[in-house]
């Protein structure tokens, strides 16, 4: 594999595994609706994130049908309770499919059945051509049992489709979950790939700003997101929704703590609990006298055992639902209400929140709230939705020290309701790609090249620009490579931090070792800054540390190199502390638990040697370079220095100075996700003195800002360096053209010196 085929396989996409030609999808279906369910019986293997009342059950059995007449093996649906009893009406009455309701294998049918996920666990997957996930916001939590269970279970199924409600835009780890089912790439992959975690609370990641638009770009080749038929390019107009009134009630519970003058807001979970059981009889009052007053149908959303059983007991003709009723009991209330046999009922978001149409009630009555905007949403979402004939009413009931709850969810909603339509405008285009086939061109790729007294630089691919380099032309070679650290400076393929996983990264990087051992002379050397990698156990499963010198190591000795030599660069363990909030390094886990305390972790400098014999011995006639004052570097007036020498040859260099770098805040961009991180000048400037004589050309395939260039020139060697990332670039050239002028200063002063001598 040549490198241009490599960029081309780095490119993360998803083939198809499906049916490779156009099939004719039941005219029933909408306009918009069609081509998503001819793209995923392409995909073989994708999700329909479809908002509420859009039509996923349908999609859903026409998806299975298809697979179902080309495998000839059965299809499995899983869904929520009552939910599969619906789909069985819905799919026989719009689409004329039979669907086999199955309690365990011995019920299965040739065609499409379905059952509830609680009795997932009675089915041979390998028995099925391909398994449909209605309500697959199932998979949502990572550690949840019926995520393992589906996930390991239906592994080698070779069909598979995942429907939901659009999921929430800020919760990533539920589309990492569905991407895993999917065989797609592994949460951890996708971790790594696309987002970053930046140390304290280690539950939370965040997308990389260079990764935005490929993360989003990615998601689209195997899932359609969609909150509006307009969003894949077709009509709204059937699908407009009819207005939503929230109405708020505040009830006056009383004074219920004796040692405040007044009542104040309830602050925390446990505040709000207690202030919540405090209120239960005037909230239940309020919500019996609102759903009395209504002739129609009324859903009534409760959270507490007691608020339910006092609704019942309340509320004339109303029908109670709870968890420890009968299936038979929960199934047959939540379908009589459904079909508007059942008028009134009471029961809780986790038992009849998700999946159900219950379009026939426009009335809607929440005894009381929780902090879960989830739940609130789509508990609402149950009545208002698409297809719903009349404005719904949504009636809160709050006592008074309940206002912060009421906050919350305000403020969740319109958090939730901006990145939704971020979301959409960034998948926008994406979708249309793939659903209308319309393709835009994104290859942006462009050498640049700029020269100076003693320096060239590109702006350029470095594997693609060190090819143009003359065989054994390099004296010596020093940089810093990406430390793995994914999509942090670009989001070009050509970066190779944009790896999706480790072993990318190092696929990428043999192509430039390889170059490095022809362009440097016999028996010259390069040097590489690195570290060891932390591992964490949200992205990589577990806390430890990837030998990442190692392989860099190995990789080089692979290539043809011999191992040279090894420096040790002490870093402070309280500044790393600090920033990354280690759990090895926080000094709670000495008393918590010292075998999960570790050392810090230094920079390393590693040499590797060309084979060959050196045809030009580096010397030092005129004295080692030592760092003095302000760390510029001295010539130290003498032939051989012992004691310089001996700090140079020391393994650990204790006394390297961390912030003796370039200034680079005016490299970066918006999107940088770090900021740069020059290697320090001491280091550069003991490799070049140690491994180099002046006038040598100095080389650096990571140019970054240019520090290595600017001690090269500082110090009379040649420079030639490649950096990909423009911003950069043109900061290494600034950088290099004031190392020319420090240069020409200095010999001024010198000139001016020996004339007044």
């Amino acid at each position: 594999m040549n490198y241009r085929e490599f960029l081309e396989q780095k490119n993360v996409s998803v083939k198809n595994g499906g049916f490779d030609t156009e099939i004719e999808i039941n005219k029933v279906l909408f306009d918009f609706q069609k081509p998503a369910v001819n793209w995923a019986l392409k995909r073989g293997r994708s999700a329909l994130f479809f908002d509420t009342g859009l039509g996923k059950t349908i999609m859903q059995a026409e998806w299975a049908r298809h697979v179902n007449l080309y495998a000839k093996k059965p299809i499995l649906i899983a869904a929520p309770l009552a939910v599969s009893k619906q789909t069985i009406a819905e799919s026989k009455k719009r689409l004329g499919i039979d669907i086999k309701y199955c309690r365990h294998q011995a019920d299965v049918v040739p065609g499409i059945n379905i059952t509830n996920y609680e009795m997932i666990h009675n089915f041979v997957a390998e028995k099925f051509s391909g398994i449909v996930l209605d309500e697959s916001s199932i998979l949502k939590s990572y550690s949840g049992k019926y995520r393992q269970q589906l996930t390991s279970m239906f592994l080698k199924t070779q069909f598979k489709l995942c429907c939901s409600a659009t999921p929430a835009p800020n919760d990533y780890m539920e589309l990492g979950t569905h991407a895993e089912f999917l065989n797609v790439m592994s949460r951890v992959e996708m971790l790594a790939t696309y987002f970053v975690h930046d140390g304290g609370e280690t539950q939370k990641w965040r997308l990389k700003g260079h990764a935005e638009e490929k993360f989003w770009q990615w998601l689209c080749t195997w899932a359609l997101v969609v909150k509006k038929p307009s969003d894949i390019g077709f009509d709204d107009t059937s699908f407009m929704l009819p207005e939503l009134k929230i109405i708020k009630h505040v009830v006056d519970a009383g004074n219920y703590t004796n040692d405040k003058l007044f009542d104040l807001p309830a602050f925390g979970l446990s505040e709000t609990r207690e202030a919540r059981k405090n209120s239960i009889n005037e909230r239940v009052k309020k919500a019996a006298d609102i759903a009395t007053s209504i002739n129609d149908s009324v859903l009534i959303w409760c959270d507490l055992n007691k608020e339910s059983e006092l609704i019942k007991n309340t509320v004339p003709g109303i029908v109670e639902i709870t968890g420890a009723d009968s299936q038979e009991h929960k199934e047959q209330s939540i379908l009589g209400f459904a079909d508007g046999t059942i008028k009134k009922i009471v029961t809780k978001p986790k038992i009849a929140g998700f999946g159900m149409n219950l379009q026939i009630c426009n009335n809607v009555i929440f005894v009381g709230l929780n902090y879960s905007f989830e739940s609130f949403y789509q508990a609402v979402r149950r009545c208002w939705r698409f297809g719903q004939k009349n404005n719904v009413n949504v009636h809160v009931i709050l006592s008074q020290q309940e206002s912060s709850v009421w906050d919350v969810i305000q403020k969740k909603q319109r958090e939730n309701e901006e990145m939704s339509k971020n979301m959409v405008k960034h998948m926008e285009s994406f979708m249309k790609e793939e659903i209308l086939h319309i393709k835009k061109s994104n290859d942006s790729y462009e050498e640049k090249v700029a020269n100076g007294n003693g320096w060239t630089m590109y702006n350029a691919d470095c594997i693609e620009s060190i090819k143009i380099m003359a065989s054994e032309s390099v004296d010596y070679t020093i940089f810093s490579p990406p430390f793995a650290d994914l999509y942090t400076y670009s989001d070009s393929n050509r970066d190779m931090g944009n790896s999706k996983n480790y072993d990318e990264f190092f696929v990428h990087f043999e192509f430039l070792v390889k170059e490095l051992e022809r362009v440097t002379k016999s028996g010259r050397l390069v040097s590489v800054h690195c570290m060891d990698i932390p591992l964490m156990k949200e992205r990589n499963g577990y806390i430890g540390l990837k030998d990442f010198p190692g392989d860099i190591l190995r990789l080089f000795v692979k290539n043809g190199f011999i191992y040279h030599s090894k420096h040790t660069i002490r870093k402070d363990p309280l500044i790393e502390a600090t920033r990354t909030k280690a759990l090895g390094l926080m000094h709670k886990q000495i008393v918590k638990d010292s075998s999960m305390c570790r050392a810090g972790l230094p920079d390393y400098l590693i040499t590797f040697r060309k084979q060959g014999e050196n045809q030009i011995p580096v010397k030092h006639e005129n004295g080692f370079i030592d760092f003095i004052g302000d760390n510029e570097p001295v010539q130290t007036g003498v032939e051989y220095s012992h004691n310089v020498w001996r700090r140079y040859a020391d393994p650990i260099w204790d006394d390297i100075n961390q912030s003796n770098t370039l200034q680079k805040n005016s490299a970066r961009e918006d999107k940088d996700e770090k900021h740069i991180c020059p290697l320090q000048l001491d280091v550069i400037a003991r490799g070049i003195e140690l491994w180099s004589n002046k006038n040598e050309v100095v080389f650096s395939p990571f140019a970054g800002i240019g520090s290595e260039g600017f001690q090269a020139l500082k110090m009379g060697r040649k420079f030639v360096g490649i950096e990909l990332k423009e911003s950069y670039f043109k900061q290494a050239c600034n950088n290099l053209k004031n190392a020319e002028t420090i240069n020409n200063q200095c010999l001024l002063f010198r000139e001016n010196e020996n004339e007044n001598i």
